[in-house]
């Protein structure tokens, strides 16, 4: 903790840190006053009751960071970009041109986040289109004329890309991953209010509840830490090689595989999933049509976020995505090629082909351990809401994990800026 401290309090003597951090804060503070305009044409206040009493509604609440409940012109908060980004990629290594691109160094980067951009405002509009529906079928929102429509549309699609916006600037001039920085920023933004509702509704009863709540969280964070942080080191050895009159290699390292490979897409992944049956359906609850209101009430029972069909089926999804999502980004057998490109070994295992399927060995046993730890992750909102019966603390394991993830990564990379300022200091003495 000590070590923390300090870091942050050398971090402010440093007049070039200290600018990024408060331009982080200031563009922090823009994102809080525009997630707090009104999108208009829509009753906030019957919004914010029909919010209040639908748990599912509730937690894309938490999750857009508050910024659904009052409809502001951010509601769509990232999630297009988000989308696209995971789109993107995926499509990276599937397509060899973009494969290539990726490769190219910073000018391949730049196009692929342009690339990124362009398909985010497809993804907006059409998520934006989605919206207008829910929000109509619950009479949120009167009949719009096609104009106002546009309007509508332009003004949610106009507050993802300036979102995107605030991220790259802080990528460019603040501290750490500006995109990662907002959703912790939304996340941590709504915090407040789910903190006021359970003091006020809390009793003495309800008092052991809410300290059960705080150890229980306490002590997943703990978890997500030592599991975000765990690696497995395989040893790598080279053999010594003659180039002329030189000797090569010889040396000895380590390749780390880590326990959570695929950080939290899986659980993104599984989200947009698990969620989509109640969304489809919360349009059909109004129906005329007496079956297809039926059927919209059963899928909102068996896809109710306290029901144990959700949560096991979330479970499943969050392990199956973890496995597809590590097989995409970690390629046993490129990495066997390259170890024994470079004349590297792993003591007692040939290389090629047996060293690819060592890899996966391997790899298939700790991604295991970290796809059963994210299911846990995934559904444990609901574990603690059942343990110890606090409701309006609803915090999701995407959200769990994308904040203790966010501040791990925001402190290297203030770690990173104070050796890189301490280093150049040396350098000019």
């Amino acid at each position: 903790m000590d070590g923390i401290f300090t870091t942050l309090r050398n971090s402010f003597k440093s007049p070039e840190i200290r600018r990024k951090i408060l331009f982080t804060l200031a563009i922090f503070l823009v994102f809080r006053i525009f997630a707090h305009i009104p999108v208009a044409g829509v009753n906030i206040a019957q919004l914010k009751q029909l919010f209040a009493g639908n748990q599912f509604l509730g937690f894309l609440d938490v999750f857009s960071g508050g910024t659904l409940s009052n409809f502001s012109v951010m509601a769509l908060g990232l999630n297009p970009y988000i989308n696209a980004s995971i789109i993107l990629q995926l499509l990276t290594m599937v397509i060899p041109k973009l494969e290539e691109m990726s490769k190219e160094g910073d000018s391949g980067r730049q196009k692929i986040n342009q690339y990124t951009r362009f398909l985010t405002v497809p993804l907006a509009v059409l998520q934006a289109i989605g919206v207008y529906a829910l929000l109509k079928s619950q009479s949120l929102v009167t009949t719009l004329t096609p104009i106002d429509l546009i309007g509508f549309i332009l003004t949610l699609v106009a507050g993802t890309v300036l979102l995107v916006w605030l991220g790259e600037l802080i990528t460019d001039h603040g501290v750490g991953n500006g995109i990662s920085l907002l959703i912790f920023g939304g996340i941590v933004g709504r915090l407040p209010v789910a903190l006021g509702q359970t003091f006020s509704t809390t009793n003495s009863q309800a008092s052991l509840g809410l300290l059960s709540f705080a150890a229980l969280s306490l002590v997943v964070i703990a978890g997500i830490i030592i599991v975000n942080e765990a690696t497995r080191q395989l040893p790598v050895h080279y053999a010594r090689r003659m180039r002329g009159a030189k000797l090569y290699g010889g040396q000895s390292t380590h390749l780390p595989l880590r326990l959570n490979q695929a950080g939290v897409i899986p659980i993104i992944f599984a989200v947009s999933i698990v969620l989509l049956p109640s969304l489809i359906s919360n349009v059909f609850l109004t129906s005329q049509n007496a079956m297809l209101r039926n059927i919209a009430e059963t899928i909102n029972i068996w896809f109710s976020p306290t029901g144990w069909f959700y949560n096991v089926f979330y479970f499943v999804l969050v392990v199956a995505f973890t496995f597809f999502y590590t097989a995409v980004v970690f390629n046993p057998k490129k990495i066997a090629e390259e170890i024994q490109k470079y004349g590297g070994f792993i003591p007692g295992v040939r290389p090629g082909k047996p060293t690819a399927k060592y890899l996966n060995y391997i790899l298939t046993r700790i991604t295991l351990a970290g796809a059963c730890f994210l299911g846990l992750v995934a559904i444990m909102p609901t574990l603690i809401q059942m343990a110890t019966g606090v409701q309006t603390l609803l915090l999701g394991g995407t959200s769990i994990l994308i904040v203790v993830s966010v501040v791990l990564e925001t402190y290297k990379a203030i770690e990173a800026n104070l050796v890189m300022r301490n280093y150049e200091g040396f350098l000019n003495q």
